[in-house]
């Protein structure tokens, strides 16, 4: 077997060693002979941690699946490079249903109840809001149970049932251009902007753990982001770095920021 355990202890400093181990597991019971194996639902920064283990185990493929075309939670499937089948990567869409009237219900309350059946939010992919209702994708093991048990969001009644993958509408989500400079490229700097708070806010942000880049735990105000990256904060959603413009007279930076609301 490879020796694994630098990979290990660097996932551990990143914050992400508990998933680590978990994916891990799963790629060894594949190279001990299984076809394949399908990790949890993840951010797309397990395939960080996939693509770090296939370079341990060259004779395993990686696939990844969230359910449609730009899903923002995966699941990652370990394959062993011989097997010539179908990866079932065990997802199912499901429609949930209630009155319209109630337009206030939004992708927090969706999460907040299905977490309240007391199922882990792993088996849970992404939430799809929609006019009077959302499309939910999961763990095939616990479909069911969802179908016969979610019942209600707060106080409003919803009904749930079983579609097709290929019936899923892709995410609307609203985008806002922002073209500004910075003094760098630091975190704080950037995000401050990108999200319209002020960097002292930013700053108490990022120290409360409320920010990541590329879906890893940000490492403190002072981060240098690139060109590509992605910052999330919670509560406000999401930005992408677009590009770097260029540098000004005076020093300052040009920065093109794409943020989704």
């Amino acid at each position: 077997m490879a020796d694994t355990s630098k990979l290990i202890r660097y996932f551990e400093a990143s914050g992400s060693g508990e998933e680590a181990r978990r994916m891990l597991d799963l790629a060894e019971q594949v190279v001990k002979g299984k076809p394949y194996r399908v990790c949890d639902f993840t951010s797309p920064a397990g395939l960080v941690i996939a693509d770090a283990i296939k370079a341990a185990y060259p004779e395993l493929l990686v696939q990844s699946y969230g359910g449609y075309e730009g899903a923002e939670r995966i699941r990652i499937a370990f394959v062993d490079s011989h097997f010539q089948g179908t990866v079932d990567m065990g997802i199912v869409p499901l429609k949930v249903s209630w009155d319209p009237r109630f337009r206030l219900l939004n992708h927090r309350d969706v999460l907040g109840s299905l977490m309240g059946l007391g199922i882990d939010r792993s088996k849970f992919g992404d939430i799809i809001m929609g006019q009077g209702g959302a499309q939910i994708l999961v763990d095939s093991t616990v479909a069911d149970f969802v179908v016969q048990n979610f019942t209600k969001i707060a106080m409003v009644a919803v009904s749930v049932a079983p579609m097709e993958l290929d019936e899923i509408a892709p995410k609307e989500e609203k985008i806002k251009e922002v073209r500004t400079t910075v003094a760098s490229l630091r975190l704080d700097a950037v995000a401050s902007s990108g999200f319209s708070v002020s960097r002292t806010k930013l700053v108490s942000a990022v120290n409360a753990g409320l920010l990541q880049v590329n879906w890893q735990p940000a490492k403190g105000p002072s981060q240098e982001v690139k060109e590509g990256d992605i910052i999330s904060m919670r509560g406000r959603g999401r930005m992408k770095v677009e590009a770097i413009t260029g540098t000004s007279r005076k020093g300052r930076i040009g920065v093109y920021l794409k943020r989704f609301m």
